[in-house]
């Protein structure tokens, strides 16, 4: 009797993942907001995980989209379960990946944008990062993790030296972009400049007392992934449809925002990151050669590297493929 009991427990720890069954409800954020975020407000408004969680077998399947969005935030929701998916940039996810090397193993699932951000200032006296000093504040979405965090360490380094990295960490302070832009444009409050993103960054400049200094494809020499999309090893192999699903969604919404971007636009405005702007700006937006809607990482290894060379990250991949589960393999990626 033992002996059939140890088997009978053998045989239930040997059961692949793939025969228990898949979460009944799944959480996503729905970012930091902006245009980078686009293809999540399509997968949402046109329901199209669920679409496709039927299509692979999953009729009971709830999705559930979680209102809030900064780097810091979406990785602890990651952690504590509270999400089942991560969106931010590369420099965020780096930092997960090497800290759940051991456990949770946070893994890469595909980019969703690129393109650049841009710094901009209302005081006149700021021409360069060089004119930033002592009481004047930097709004970025997270302090050290965020894009502008990695950006501005990267032109530290080039232009001080290795130790030097860090040297502007100290202006920076963590606020959503839209209070990011509500800052600057005041004028009243100590924030004097902002890193952000379309469409945030086309709004500032419509004040003609806002100007901008530099932008992150200027550091990273080319185009370089926004947005993507993280999760746990965990989740990945133990929810193969709920997960396919996703992937589908978010290569449908890709294609939708390409084939017709005014429907997108609109999708953008009725979601209430366009308050303010009408349809044609933010078409602009979309249609801008700079935006581009894809799924291939782009300079992910740049980011990468300097983190491990700078200490913020302690393992460093020898490939973007090491960071991205299989199914993202066949992009071309960097």
């Amino acid at each position: 009797m033992m002996r059939r009991f140890g088997l009978a427990l053998a045989l239930l720890a040997a059961m692949p993942l793939a025969a228990r069954a898949e979460i009944d409800e799944l959480r996503i954020p729905v970012g930091a907001g902006g245009i980078g975020f686009l293809p999540l407000l399509v997968m949402e408004k046109q329901k199209l995980v669920e679409k496709h969680a039927l299509a692979a077998g999953l009729d009971k399947l709830k999705v559930s989209w979680i209102s809030f969005g900064g780097p810091s935030v979406v990785n602890d929701a990651l952690l504590s379960g509270s999400s089942h998916f991560a969106p931010a940039g590369p420099p965020a996810f780096l930092t997960m990946w090497g800290r759940t090397r051991g456990a949770q193993k946070v893994m890469g699932a595909a980019a969703m944008t690129s393109m650049p951000m841009y710094l901009n200032t209302n005081q006149d006296r700021i021409k360069t990062l060089e004119d930033i000093r002592d009481g004047d504040k930097m709004a970025v979405t997270a302090v050290k993790v965020s894009i502008p965090a990695i950006i501005m360490q990267m032109y530290a380094r080039d232009k001080f030296g290795p130790k030097e990295y860090d040297r502007f960490d100290r202006y920076t302070v963590s606020m959503t972009h839209p209070d990011g832009v509500i800052a600057l444009l005041s004028k009243r409050l100590e924030v004097n400049l902002h890193f952000t993103s379309p469409p945030f960054h086309q709004r500032e400049l419509k004040d003609p007392a806002i100007r901008n200094i530099m932008n992150s494809d200027q550091v990273m020499g080319g185009a370089t992934t926004f947005t993507m999309l993280y999760t746990t090893t965990r989740f990945h192999d133990e929810n193969p449809k709920t997960y396919g699903a996703v992937m589908a969604a978010l290569r449908e919404a890709l294609a939708f925002i390409k084939r017709e971007p005014r429907a997108a636009t609109r999708i953008f405005l009725e979601a209430g990151d366009g308050r303010g702007w009408t349809e044609d700006e933010i078409a602009a937006v979309i249609e801008s050669p700079d935006v581009v809607f894809t799924t291939a990482p782009q300079n992910v290894m740049k980011y990468a590297t300097f983190m491990h060379e700078v200490g913020t990250l302690k393992i460093r991949p020898s490939s973007w493929k090491d960071l991205f589960f299989p199914n993202a393999h066949d992009q071309d990626g960097t």
